[in-house]
């Protein structure tokens, strides 16, 4: 099972989620499907595989819905983000399971019929198969033999503005975001309350990409219902104190960096006036030891004019 179908079944299995989607798409709005009367139901479709295993799918909702002890009838959703080309024969054989199951519960009073609806989260238009009959070749003179199958489909990205608002729980706030990103390519939050604040925030993340929704279950919420426009203020504003807190690690990180060059500079800079010190020193040396032989040579000419002045000659 993947990890959307998980995260839908945690928003989806909520029952005034689940009967508003009823509601809303069968009922156009009408509040018949109320939240008591549903009670949740695993439904499962099994097949044989290449190597003849027994495989078994589980659908992602179902519910029966009574009224007392009446039961009026099972109510199947199905999530797709991507067109199945295989997607008829996938409900037909939820649907087939769900009616099987009624045959085979022997405390079973009376029966009901089985309805489902795809839930289709797509930017684009649906392009899969919507009955059987597309999905397969009827040979000649058998079209009217070969019983059909169709699915009812709902774009959940191309609801009209009155549609969105015939939904009253948290799924309005997920068609709305839909719509808004397949018209305007952004979202303006909604200021509509969230009721199931983990379930909603876990199925946008996955659902959409959008990493602000990943980072809004790390934010804690004040008290009470908040809605999508508070909750990702508050992740923009983390967002902004953690981009603080960076600057200032990278602020501490350029200075340190700015200090080690400056001693750097500061030992180079003090080695080279300990060189020039010490050439200083070497010159100050020489320039003495040449003024004491430019003093010698001079006191010996002195000394040498003077005894040739008193006429005196070395041997």
């Amino acid at each position: 099972m993947g990890q959307k179908d998980i995260v839908e079944k945690n928003l989806e299995d909520y029952n005034d989620v689940f009967s508003d989607i009823v509601n809303g798409f069968v009922f156009c709005g009408k509040r018949t499907v109320k939240s008591r009367d549903l009670r949740s139901l695993k439904v499962r479709s099994q097949y044989k595989a290449d190597k003849g295993s027994l495989h078994e799918e589980e659908r992602d909702n179902a519910k029966y819905w009574s009224v007392g002890k009446v039961k009026i009838a099972i109510l199947g959703l199905e999530n797709q983000t991507n067109p199945d080309k295989d997607m008829p024969f996938r409900v037909i054989g939820y649907d087939g399971a769900a009616y099987r199951s009624q045959l085979l519960d022997e405390n079973s009073k009376g029966r009901c019929p089985v309805l489902s609806i795809v839930l289709y989260f797509g930017e684009s238009r649906w392009s899969g198969p919507r009955s059987i009959k597309e999905m397969v070749e009827i040979p000649e003179g058998l079209e009217e033999y070969v019983n059909d199958y169709k699915l009812h489909i709902f774009e959940i990205a191309y609801l009209t503005e009155e549609q969105v608002k015939l939904f009253r729980s948290d799924f309005r706030i997920v068609a709305d975001y839909f719509v808004q990103k397949r018209k305007n390519k952004t979202y303006i939050p909604s200021k509509k309350t969230i009721k199931h604040v983990d379930a909603m925030l876990k199925f946008m993340s996955v659902m959409t990409g959008d990493e602000r929704f990943l980072e809004a279950q790390k934010v804690k919420t004040t008290g009470g219902e908040p809605n999508m426009c508070e909750i990702l203020d508050q992740v923009e504003n983390r967002g902004i104190q953690k981009g603080i807190k960076l600057m200032q690690g990278e602020n501490d990180v350029l200075r340190a960096e700015r200090d080690a060059a400056l001693a750097e500079i500061a030992e180079a800079l003090t080695e080279k006036a300990a060189a020039l010190t010490e050439k200083d020193a070497a010159l100050t040396e020489k320039d003495a030891a040449l003024t004491e032989l430019v003093q010698k040579e001079a006191d010996l000419a002195r000394a040498m004019e003077l005894l040739k002045k008193h006429h005196i000659a070395f041997a």
